[in-house]
């Protein structure tokens, strides 16, 4: 018999733009607890966009996260013997987390500048539908629809 599912737990939203997708990106930032470093790094970024844009940080950042949403991901699936990568629809839990992390990996990758700099250059390459996080998903999705013959191996 199986447990019982744990209890989804409440989200904070954060401090100064008080809603809930940026508290999660902060804590996608955070390392080793260090959550007023995090929110320096985001704020920061936030400041950065505010300078260049001209427009709503949060506006640009929402923006930034759809963008690099994928609707479509492979799953690796064991049939008769043999792994098939299998096309399967993203839970929206999962898409803003993927995105999430995309943007945060490509923003560490690049040389230089200060970590704020670069999670704000990254955001607002992917709030015009461009940058490695988008690529990412582009990808993502192209890997998907090359195996859209194995769809029915789905479960």
């Amino acid at each position: 018999m199986r447990k019982r599912q744990a209890q989804k737990r409440t989200r904070r939203p954060d401090r100064m733009y008080n809603d809930i997708l940026v508290g999660r990106f902060i804590n996608c930032v955070m390392k080793r607890g260090l959550k007023q470093k995090a929110e320096n790094v985001v704020y920061g970024a936030f400041d950065i966009i505010k300078n260049k844009l001209n427009t709503e940080p949060v506006e640009v950042f929402k923006k930034a996260i759809q963008n690099c949403e994928p609707l479509l991901e492979v799953r690796s699936r064991r049939v008769g013997g043999s792994n098939y990568q299998v096309p399967t629809e993203v839970r929206p839990e999962r898409r803003k987390a993927l995105a999430i992390k995309w943007i945060l990996t490509y923003a560490n990758e690049k040389a230089g500048k200060s970590m704020s700099e670069k999670v704000a250059s990254e955001l607002m390459a992917a709030a015009n539908n461009e940058g490695s996080a988008v690529k990412k998903k582009e990808d993502v999705h192209r890997m998907a629809e090359a195996n859209k013959a194995f769809a029915h191996f789905r479960w």
